[in-house]
């Protein structure tokens, strides 16, 4: 199959060779459950997945018992904001969150929201950014968590998440933030966070494994379990573990521990390339800011063209999305682009082009000539 050339790269990674190479014995060779304590089989499974748990740990700054595995972030965010409503269920609850949250917070936000929590949902200015003084005249007394995006999966937008740490950590409010799109990407920590969630398949490990931190020895409390039965990981997530898919989570995070920092400078000189380009073309701009982003995302809207058409002709060549991967089954503009101000006709004529570790310079090439054209046949 002649496959387009791969620019998104914000929907999915492909898993890098060595992550699959330590994977493999674990399906035949290796395949006893972790929690099987009476026998090797067990033992080995066990011992695979506390080495991972320290892989993943070692990625964010964290301690291996705060690494709790789950089937992806989509679960991690459900534990993490359903298992807090179900922990004040008795009491009167508040949440802040955002309008450009992936939809896997907004539609935790709106069940919760349905089942009589108050929710705020935060704006943007233009560029996608959020003013920490409506952060801060939003919080309530019975307040219980922020839930903020470290980094936005359309824009590349980075929030100022230590900032919305230290203003949680003042007035002890839980503060969870969806850490998908950074962690294995730019550095992050856990300080003064309490709940971060992420999965492997965005740093080039496997699909249908994931994490939630959830931070230890502090006051607030951690959220109640949403999955029971057995009690598996330390009771947060019942269920057996996935031990290939957690050997290449953690294999995926030691790599990229070493690796990120260097890659990320390469694709950023990659993505200014493509974006300087494209933004020469008459009628395009720039979705979000030039500033305090991913390196290796770029998000433009093209003006004068049809968006279901430019993104069909554009995916003849090039693999690109319009927005997030979960939100394109539904037929609607970005709500990302919506909540920064876009209409609806530019919203969906904007495309998310990120790149990767095997993004090379001629792709690069390859995708300005193809938009140019495209551009110009849609346009005439």
């Amino acid at each position: 199959m002649n496959y387009p050339i791969y620019l998104d790269y914000n929907a999915t990674t492909p898993c890098d060779p060595k992550v699959v190479e330590g994977m493999l014995p674990f399906f035949s060779k290796h395949f006893g459950n972790a929690a099987s304590k009476s026998h090797p089989y067990g033992w080995l499974a066990e011992e695979a997945v506390e080495t991972s748990r320290e892989q993943v740990a070692n990625l964010i700054g964290a301690k291996p018992k705060e690494i709790i595995f789950t089937s992806g972030a989509t679960e991690s965010l459900n534990l993490a904001i359903q298992g807090i409503f179900e922990l004040f269920s008795n009491e009167s609850q508040h949440y802040i969150t955002c309008k450009t949250e992936h939809k896997a917070v907004l539609d935790n936000f709106h069940k919760i929201q349905a089942q009589g929590a108050e929710v705020s949902f935060l704006d943007v200015n233009n560029k996608g950014e959020i003013n920490l003084k409506d952060l801060q005249e939003n919080i309530k007394p019975h307040t219980k968590m922020i839930c903020l995006m470290w980094a936005n999966n359309e824009t590349g937008i980075i929030h100022p998440v230590e900032q919305i740490a230290k203003i949680a950590e003042e007035h002890q409010i839980i503060f969870l933030t969806d850490a998908v799109q950074a962690v294995g990407k730019i550095p992050v920590n856990t300080q003064n966070i309490h709940l971060m969630a992420f999965s492997a398949h965005k740093f080039y490990g496997p699909k249908g494994v994931g994490a939630l931190y959830i931070r230890h020895n502090h006051s607030l409390p951690k959220p109640l379990p949403i999955i029971v039965g057995g009690g598996h990981e330390k009771g947060f997530r019942s269920g057996t573990l996935n031990v290939p898919g957690i050997v290449g989570m953690g294999k995926a995070a030691e790599i990229r521990q070493m690796s990120m920092i260097n890659e990320g400078e390469k694709l950023g000189k990659l993505r200014n390339l493509l974006e300087d380009n494209l933004l020469s073309i008459p009628d395009t701009t720039l979705n979000g800011s030039n500033e305090n982003r991913l390196t290796h995302v770029t998000n433009i809207a093209f003006g004068g063209v049809e968006g279901d058409a430019l993104l069909r002709a554009v995916n003849q060549k090039i693999a690109v999305s319009s927005g997030s991967a979960c939100s394109s089954i539904l037929p609607k503009p970005s709500h990302v682009l919506a909540a920064m101000g876009l209409s609806n006709d530019l919203g969906r004529a904007s495309i998310r082009f990120s790149l990767g570790k095997f993004t090379q310079e001629e792709d690069i090439m390859t995708c300005i000539e193809h938009v140019n054209a495209v551009l110009e046949k849609l346009r005439n």
